[in-house]
């Protein structure tokens, strides 16, 4: 069955998903989660609208909602706003130890990289940008980015540039290379910072990863360093139903 062939043998589907004793959103998550278990519905594959599950199913909005906000947050299923729900890819892996290129993340994955760039301007900085404490008020560069799998967005990098570093920062053109690749070039890594959060995305971060507003997201600070001084401070946020950190050591 194709995931938009919405007809009566979903009602068959979900009629064989065990006691009706069972809350009815719960029957859907299982119905839903059986036929992606089953390679019915595959990675990528969209799924039936709200509109469509409720129709064929006979439930009110509500109960499917509630099943697919579930489905979200399990990780199984990833929604769109404006384009629809999906059936989840594995999810991206990011180093936790490592400063990576994600560009070349996302190609070693099989996959195809590309970049929306929202902003590349200078701006005054703030106490919280500022490099050192005497360039507070001074010029830097500052960058927003979403970065594509595919044709989907998993992480939105927003950054802060020391022009002392970088001095032709916002000469590059983004779409054809990254800034980490740019910056590896130009102030090569000597050392990194990262410190990791879970958060709940702000509007414009809900907007440009296509995610519902109060969906978990992961959210790394990273500083670099060369050998001359800070580079750069960045704001990594991802979707967390797309996106896991994995890292490993030894004693």
């Amino acid at each position: 069955m194709a995931v938009t062939d919405v007809d009566a043998e979903l009602a068959v589907l979900f009629a064989d998903t065990g006691d009706e004793s069972v809350p009815a959103y719960e029957r859907v998550k299982q119905l839903v989660a059986e036929q992606i278990r089953a390679s019915r519905w595959s990675e990528g594959d969209r799924l039936p609208s709200e509109s469509q599950f409720v129709n064929a199913l006979g439930l009110s909005r509500m109960t499917i909602n509630r099943a697919l906000r579930e489905l979200t947050s399990d990780g199984l299923i990833v929604r769109m706003m404006g384009v629809g729900t999906f059936v989840a890819r594995t999810k991206a892996a990011s180093p936790l130890f490592e400063v990576k290129n994600i560009a070349d993340e996302i190609q070693q994955r099989g996959h195809r990289h590309r970049t929306e760039v929202i902003t590349v301007r200078e701006e005054q900085a703030d106490e919280e940008h500022a490099f050192l404490p005497e360039t507070f008020g001074a010029t830097v560069f500052h960058s927003v980015l979403v970065h594509f799998e595919d044709d989907t967005p998993i992480q939105v990098e927003d950054r802060f540039v020391n022009p002392a570093e970088a001095p032709d920062y916002l000469a590059q053109d983004f779409t054809k290379l990254t800034p980490n690749d740019y910056l590896s070039r130009v102030a090569p890594l000597t050392r990194g910072e990262h410190v990791v959060e879970a958060v709940l995305a702000g509007a414009q971060e809900c907007r440009l990863l296509r995610i519902d507003r109060g969906e978990p997201c992961l959210l790394i600070r990273r500083r670099t360093w060369s050998e001359r001084g800070l580079v750069s401070t960045a704001r990594l946020i991802h979707p967390g139903s797309r996106s896991r950190l994995e890292g490993a050591f030894t004693r």
